[in-house]
């Protein structure tokens, strides 16, 4: 089950009974996405690639938040999204549209990612001609493809409660999925995560965290 919660910059969160875990920090669900995946990730991703559209990866689905922040983003900076996700336990529809995000992005972009959302559980949607989603309905441990991708955005569960996504096997896993010069982001960081990391050929980044957290990843693929 999960329970809808305020935070502390006024937008919502879940809370994840089951993983025992909101999906969101209670510091600001709302900011920490953009501080973490909008700012740090895709938008230092359309800058250092400059080119017409931006292939990303998100490691957790989760309610939506940080893909619906994407696309509203993209579309500002006249970019093609494709955005490809893992999501081992999709939230319904109806749930996600109980967190009211709806506020944070234009109305398009929330009515086409609404309508598209169940389509994209099961196959690659075209939510616009400026956006395509695909939301792999299965675990990291098991998601496979031959696509690479620019950004990694890596928001699981934090290690405590979801340790099995956050060992060496998984993060290398993970990187593999990046192309040359690609970015690593997540909202976490761990001297494990930072050695994981960076035993894949990639360059650390240690950057100031979201509030309540005091530090956070960002990593280059430079193998």
């Amino acid at each position: 089950m999960n329970i809808l919660t305020p935070t502390a910059d006024g937008s919502n969160t879940l809370f994840n009974e089951e993983i025992g875990e909101h999906y969101h920090s209670s510091h600001g669900a709302l900011q920490e996405s953009k501080h973490v995946f909008i700012e740090a990730g895709l938008m230092h991703g359309l800058e250092k690639f400059d080119k017409p559209e931006i292939d990303i990866l998100e490691v957790g689905f989760g309610t939506g938040l940080n893909f619906l922040l994407s696309y509203a983003n993209c579309e500002d900076a006249s970019k093609k999204l494709n955005y490809h996700s893992i999501e081992a336990f999709p939230l319904s529809a109806e749930t996600i549209a109980s967190t009211g995000y709806h506020q944070y992005v234009p109305q398009f972009v929330w009515n086409s990612f609404f309508e598209k959302y169940e389509t994209a559980i099961n196959s690659a949607a075209e939510l616009s001609d400026n956006c395509s989603l695909e939301i792999s309905h299965t675990t990291l441990q098991n998601f496979g493809t031959e696509k690479r991708f620019d950004v990694l955005y890596f928001d699981a569960f934090s290690v405590r409660h979801q340790p099995e996504l956050w060992t060496n096997e998984m993060i290398a896993h993970a990187c593999s999925f990046l192309k040359p010069g690609g970015i690593f982001v997540t909202y976490a960081i761990t001297g494990n995560l930072k050695r994981a990391v960076k035993s894949c050929g990639f360059k650390i980044e240690k950057l100031p965290g979201a509030p309540g957290k005091r530090e956070m990843l960002r990593a280059i693929n430079v193998s």
